[in-house]
C-alpha cells in the first residue's frame, strides 16, 4: 500500500509500539469491568489507577484531579458546559483562535443567557494584551485560552493571563491538547497562578484515540455531561475504556520522559523546513520563538492550500491545509483571519507538523517535491490566466 511520509502529527500521531504492547492484555485476557468486585474487576481498577497516576505525574497534578474522558473534545465540553451549569449566566470569554470544541459549546451557552466574548490576538497569534484587559473589565465568569494553537503552534503565556484574571474570580480553563508532550506542562504551577482546569488527550502523543482527560481543581463544581453510575468522581459516568486509558497513561509517561530530546529534535526539523520554504517564497505564519517545536504553518501566495495538499499527497507527503477537525469547512482558517491575515493568503495555508519518527532527509525530500509542485502549479496558473 502507498504510504506517504507522515507530516501531520498535530492531527493525530502513530500509536507507539510500547503503548500498544501495554494495551493488548486489556483487549483480550484482562477484560474485566473496573466496577466489578471480583479479581477481573479489581485488575481493571488497578490498571486505571496506575494510568491515572502516570497522567497526573506527566502534567504535574494529583491523581484525584484527573478525570478521564473520551478525548479532548469531551473534556473541553465538560468544563465549559459543566461549569456554566453551576454559575449564574454572565460573560464567557474565549480566545478568537480556540479549537471548535471550545468555540461551539461556548456559543451554545448564548441560548442559556450567556454573552460570548472573543479575545483578540495579534499578528503573531498571541493574545492581544489590550483586549485581554478590556475583557477583564467585563467581569467574565468563565474563561478559556488554549495553551498552544493547533494550527500555528503559537504558545500563550497562560500562567500570566490567569494571574491577571484572578481578581475577576473567573473560572479559568486552558486547552493543553497540543502542548502536552511538546512543551513543559505543570498543572500545580498553573493552578497556583489561577488556572482551574486543563484538557489533555492521548492520541496527540503516541497514545490511542478515544482517551483524554480534564485535569480539574477539586474545588470547582461541574455538572456532568453524562449521568449514570457515578464513574470518575461522578463527572463522567460509563464503563471505562480500560485499554485506551492504560495506553494514555503509558503514552503520557513516555512523552514526559523524552520531552527535552523531543523539543530539540523537532525544532531542528522545523528550522530546516522553514529555511527551505522561505527560500521558495513562502510566508510563515506566527514566525516567533514561542511556538510548538514541531509545527510550521505557511503559504505560497496565489497557490490554493487544498490543491497543494492534494498534490503533495500524491507526491508522497501527508500534510494538512489547516486543522483536521475543520477539514469539511471550505472557509479560510478562523485562526489566520483572527490574526489579520488576508482571506486569499489564508486559503493558501499549509500546515506541517513533525513527530519523532521524522528525519532530516525526509524534510529535504519534501522541500524538493514542494519546489517541483509549486513550479507546476504556477505554470498552470500562468496558462489559465
Amino acid at each position: 500500500m502507498f504510504a506517504p511520509v507522515y507530516f501531520d502529527h498535530n492531527a493525530t500521531t502513530p500509536l507507539d509500539p510500547r503503548v500498544l504492547e501495554g494495551m493488548l492484555p486489556y483487549f483480550a485476557t484482562q477484560y474485566g469491568n473496573a466496577s466489578s468486585r471480583h479479581e477481573y474487576g479489581r485488575a481493571a481498577r488497578r490498571a486505571i489507577d496506575e494510568a491515572r497516576q502516570r497522567v497526573a505525574c506527566a502534567v504535574g497534578a494529583h491523581p484525584t484531579e484527573v478525570v478521564f474522558t473520551s478525548g479532548g473534545s469531551e473534556a473541553n465540553n465538560l468544563f465549559i458546559k459543566g461549569a456554566a451549569a453551576y454559575l449564574k449566566p454572565g460573560v464567557v470569554a474565549i480566545s478568537a483562535i480556540e479549537h471548535p470544541c471550545v468555540r461551539e459549546p461556548a456559543k451554545q451557552l448564548i441560548r442559556e443567557g450567556w454573552r460570548l466574548r472573543e479575545i483578540a490576538v495579534d499578528a503573531n497569534c498571541r493574545i492581544a494584551s489590550a483586549d485581554f484587559c478590556a475583557v477583564l473589565e467585563e467581569k467574565p465568569a468563565l474563561m478559556s485560552v488554549m495553551l498552544a494553537n493547533n494550527e500555528t503552534g503559537a504558545i500563550q503565556d497562560v500562567s500570566s493571563l490567569a494571574s491577571q484574571a484572578k481578581p475577576s474570580r473567573a473560572w479559568f480553563h486552558t486547552d493543553a491538547v497540543q502542548a502536552f508532550g511538546k512543551c513543559p506542562l505543570d498543572f500545580r504551577m498553573l493552578n497556583a497562578a489561577g488556572v482551574h482546569a486543563l484538557t489533555v488527550s492521548a492520541h496527540k502523543l503516541g497514545g490511542p484515540k478515544g482517551a483524554g482527560a480534564l485535569v480539574v481543581d477539586k474545588r470547582i463544581e461541574l455538572q456532568p455531561l453524562i449521568a449514570g453510575g457515578g464513574h470518575e468522581r461522578g463527572l463522567r459516568s460509563g464503563t471505562e475504556n480500560v485499554a485506551a486509558i492504560v495506553g494514555f497513561g503509558l503514552a503520557a509517561e513516555l512523552a514526559a520522559a523524552r520531552l527535552d530530546v523531543r523539543q530539540t529534535q523537532l525544532a531542528s526539523l522545523r528550522a530546516e523546513l522553514e529555511a527551505g520554504v522561505v527560500a521558495q517564497g513562502a510566508t510563515v505564519f506566527a514566525d516567533i520563538n514561542v511556538r510548538l517545536p514541531n509545527t510550521s504553518y505557511f503559504a505560497f501566495p496565489g497557490i490554493d492550500g487544498e490543491t497543494l495538499v492534494g498534490k503533495l499527497d500524491r507526491a508522497g507527503f501527508a500534510v494538512a491545509a489547516g486543522a483536521a477537525c475543520s477539514s469539511a469547512n471550505p472557509e479560510p482558517s478562523h485562526v489566520l483571519l483572527a490574526m489579520g491575515i488576508e482571506s486569499s493568503l489564508a486559503r493558501a495555508a499549509v500546515r506541517v507538523s513533525f513527530g519523532m519518527e521524522n528525519t532530516t532527509q525526509q524534510v529535504r525530500d519534501f522541500l524538493a517535491a514542494l519546489n517541483d509542485t509549486i513550479v507546476q502549479l504556477k505554470g498552470l496558473t500562468a496558462v489559465t490566466s
